[in-house]
């Protein structure tokens, strides 16, 4: 559980993007998404290796 004490003088709004910026620092949405359905491992790896090949095509021929 995430816990954002708000400081002296601080406003809502801002004490709301710090908690924002620290649930996205934790990746537990993505933990979350990736729990949802099961991918067998050839899946996920084959899934790496086509990554990785556009990245190489992408930014590898500079």
């Amino acid at each position: 559980m995430l816990i954002i004490e708000v400081k002296e003088g601080e406003s809502i709004d801002r004490a709301l993007r710090r908690y924002k910026r620290k649930y996205q620092q934790t990746k537990l949405r993505q933990e979350l998404n990736r729990r949802k359905e099961f991918r067998k491992p050839s899946v996920q790896r084959r899934n790496e290796v086509l990554k990785a090949e556009y990245i190489q095509q992408k930014y590898g021929n500079e």
